[in-house]
């Protein structure tokens, strides 16, 4: 038989079908059928993107059709109509050449193909009372589901059903059914090859149930989107009649454009600003009020009328007045009281001054958070406070770009909106608690934001112009300056905190704390009484830290425990020491925990924490063994350095010392350092740890009323150290007489708070042997007798 292939049709038995043909080879196929006995195979091509198929190319399915009509167009085609017989299977495909025989055609290859008819099997399913029953049912369920799919499908007439209802054969229903189905090639193909009429039915079932769920869901989006238009239409079609109201009630002065265009006048823009604002505006009145470019719009000019562009508040340029704010709020704390004070007397001659930069560097609960508050109440400006804590995102800082949905400026922009001034006071806390990730690096945003130089015209991603950030007092706060970057760090002007001394503990706590508790716990002032004694007991036993946040909590709960016995019987209290225990229970310190006897192999020494200085003590056995040293006590690697240089130290002096030059093959050196889930590390406990090792070695004590700090080196020289005025504070607190520092911080003694100097003789030395004869008692010489650089603070002063 001719080969007709077709593309993108399949041809099912029983159907007539027109077709327009105008390739060579299928012309030549027509005139084949029509010179013989008009029979024709229809065969569906794998891909339709082949002009020329072969036999590869081809289903191997297909239907024997009759040519029933064809006709030339004048487009050079030719339409036939066929008529579906019979399904059959190609055995072989044979391709000859022949020559159209209608009129203008050209020669082409005719495709040939022997064919053996493909009638349904029968069998199970097939045949049989209940196969037949089983097939008859699933085409009657096709036909009621195919009746669904026409009235829900557009492009099918509602005749089909009718028709293919009048039909008594199967066979015919669901063959036509699988005619009008609109699916892919590929499942036509598979009903074409079907091998039963129950498989043929099984698949139209499962084809025409997809198919409806397929339009239903079409559908109900179809219903919701043109719902949603509507609802847009009706609110657009409102807000003008409302708009249309307005004007002929004379209320126009009621438009919000108008009112926007009002407000961008008022606001004293800059030029730039001004500019960019009314282009906003007249995007914003084209646009529909339901588009997305309305809403961007509309957000950019809220944020810009928002924002203070020239509204100021007038600074305090009383000095004696700013002092007393400061020290109402404030005790001690005396280099930063003096920073601002000198800010507000050259603010006071030259009217306008860019802000400073300053950083507040202390541990935890010495008052940095409240002393920015204080600054702006002492300055009469607004103040806003912005943590940092645990910020990663640097669009947290400089905004998200307007392309963003729920897009907003930074939180930089965002505190000058509710300061709502130019020159406010802006706390950014926990600035060394920043963070970095894949969405960049907060702290180099803020470089920006924190250099006087450049901050005049701070761009944010969301506003896109510049807005004046040079007359904002920028107050930063931080625990530690190891983990802010060297660039950040040098753009602000470090201001330390050290930790408080007790007897300014004691000032805080009769003029803050205790004040604060009673009037928080509802405890009458009058009715209680608080002997003297008892705030220094609760200072040296109850808490021992550089703040006094740690103070306050054991306050408060010392006042709920008298709003309880007020209560309970309503009489006048007084307070002692011996009420202590049972009020907040057993010290967990003591003067016992730190012995400052003279010990051998035992040294005080000096570390800086983020919580402020603290008293380290270092300890050191020498047992038999074969020269292992063995650190204990949570030690980073710097710490352990220290420890194998000052060993190696001790090695090349060993017979300064009296010892064996091979002392260390024989004995095992165990360093421990107390309170071991403590980590610790850093340089400046060489000295310490060269010292106890040698008092382990030489049986010499080292004097308990010394501490000392430095970094060794093989040596024997002491290096300068950091952290010397936390340091000193610790030494003052734990009653320590004497204190040994590295001479290159000899400079470093006059930041030193008063008390700390006067109260504790301070030495510096320049090697381990000054150390060694200031710090070992016994054989060597008493550090009365022992020469030293400077004695004491007053000498270098002087």
């Amino acid at each position: 038989m001719p080969v007709l292939p077709l593309r993108d049709v399949v041809l099912f038995p029983h159907v007539a079908m027109p077709l327009l043909i105008g390739r060579d080879a299928s012309l030549a196929a027509v005139t084949a059928a029509l010179d013989g006995n008009r029979e024709i195979l229809l065969v569906t091509q794998r891909n339709a993107d082949v002009n020329v198929p072969t036999g590869t190319d081809l289903y191997r399915i297909g239907v024997r059709a009759r040519v029933q009509q064809a006709s030339r167009v004048s487009n050079g085609t030719t339409k036939i109509l066929v008529d579906g017989l019979e399904r059959v299977k190609v055995t072989r495909f044979t391709s000859a050449n022949a020559l159209a025989r209608t009129k203008g055609a050209k020669a082409g290859t005719l495709l040939e193909a022997r064919v053996e008819s493909l009638p349904f099997k029968r069998g199970r399913g097939g045949s049989g009372p209940q196969g037949s029953e089983t097939t008859h049912a699933r085409i009657r369920h096709a036909l009621s589901l195919f009746e669904e799919y026409t009235g829900m499908q557009r492009r099918l007439p509602p005749e089909v059903v009718g028709l293919l209802q009048g039909l008594d054969d199967e066979e015919r229903i669901a063959f036509g059914i699988a005619a009008h189905l609109q699916i892919p090639i590929e499942q036509r193909q598979a009903l074409l090859g079907a091998t039963s009429l129950s498989e043929l039915s099984g698949q139209l079932v499962n084809i025409l149930g997809a198919e409806l769920d397929l339009l239903k869901l079409e559908r109900k989006i179809d219903e919701q989107v043109r719902g949603s238009l509507f609802q847009n239409q009706r609110e657009f079609f409102l807000q003008e009649q409302l708009r249309a109201i307005h004007r002929e009630l004379g209320q126009e002065e009621g438009d919000e454009f108008e009112d926007m265009a009002r407000q961008i006048a008022e606001k004293q823009l800059p030029e730039a600003v001004a500019v960019r604002a009314h282009r906003e505006l007249r995007r914003l009145k084209r646009s529909s009020p339901t588009s997305p470019d309305a809403a961007v719009s509309r957000g950019w000019l809220d944020w810009v009328l928002a924002l203070p562009w020239g509204t100021r508040t007038t600074d305090t340029t009383d000095i004696e007045a700013a002092r007393a704010a400061l020290e109402g709020d404030h005790f001690g704390l005396v280099d930063v009281k003096e920073r601002i004070l000198d800010h507000i007397a050259v603010l006071s001659r030259v009217g306008k001054l860019p802000g400073p930069i300053l950083c507040l560097v202390g541990p935890p609960g010495v008052g940095k958070t409240s002393l920015g508050r204080s600054i702006a109440h002492a300055l009469n400006r607004q103040f806003v406070r912005m943590a940092l804590g645990g910020v990663r995102d640097e669009a947290e800082i400089r905004g998200h770009r307007r392309t963003y949905i729920g897009a907003m400026p930074g939180r930089i922009l965002q505190a000058m909106r509710r300061a709502e001034s130019v020159n406010p006071v802006i706390l950014l806390d926990e600035i060394d608690k920043l963070g970095a990730d894949f969405r960049g690096d907060p702290a180099a945003a803020l470089l920006e934001v924190l250099d006087p130089e450049q901050n005049n015209a701070f761009n944010d991603h969301y506003l896109e112009v510049d807005y004046d950030l040079s007359q904002v007092l920028f107050v930063t706060t931080a625990n530690s300056l190891g983990s802010i970057p060297e660039a950040l760090r040098d753009r602000m002007e470090i201001i330390r905190l050290p930790g408080y001394l007790d007897q300014e503990k004691l000032a805080i706590a009769r003029r803050f704390l205790v004040p604060k508790q009673l009037v928080a716990n509802g405890v009458p002032a009058d009715r209680v009484t608080i002997a003297d004694d008892v705030l220094p007991a609760i200072i040296r036993n109850y808490s021992r830290e550089a703040g006094v946040r740690d103070l306050e909590r054991r306050i408060a709960r010392l006042a709920r425990k008298l709003a309880r016995r007020a209560w309970t019987d309503g009489n006048t209290h007084t307070v002692t020491t011996d009420d202590l225990q049972g009020m907040l229970g057993t010290a967990p310190f003591s003067e016992d925990d730190l012995s400052l006897q003279d010990q051998v192999g035992v040294a005080n020494g000096l570390a800086y924490t983020s919580i402020g200085g603290e008293l380290l003590e270092i300890e050191v056995s020498v047992l038999p063994g074969r020269g292992r040293l063995q650190l204990t006590g949570t030690l980073g690697d710097v710490i352990k350095e220290s420890a194998a240089a000052a060993l190696s130290f001790v090695r090349a002096r060993a017979s300064a010392f009296g010892l064996s030059p091979d002392f260390h093959r024989t004995r095992d050196i165990h360093v421990h350092l107390p309170a071991g889930a403590t980590p610790k590390d850093g340089p400046s406990a060489g000295i310490a740890l060269a010292t106890a090792l040698i008092s382990a070695l030489t049986g010499i004590p080292v004097r308990g009323d010394v501490a000392m700090t430095g970094e060794v080196t093989l040596r024997g020289r002491v290096l300068p150290i950091g952290g010397l005025r936390e340091k000193g504070v610790a030494a003052h607190r734990h009653h320590i007489a004497h204190v040994i520092v590295p001479a290159g911080n000899m400079k470093d003694l006059t930041e030193l708070p008063d008390d700390v100097r006067a109260g504790v003789t301070w030495h510096t030395v320049k090697s381990m042997d000054e150390v060694l004869t200031l710090a070992l008692r016994g054989a060597l010489p008493t550090l009365s007798e022992a020469p030293v650089v400077m004695s004491t603070t007053s000498e270098y002063l002087s």
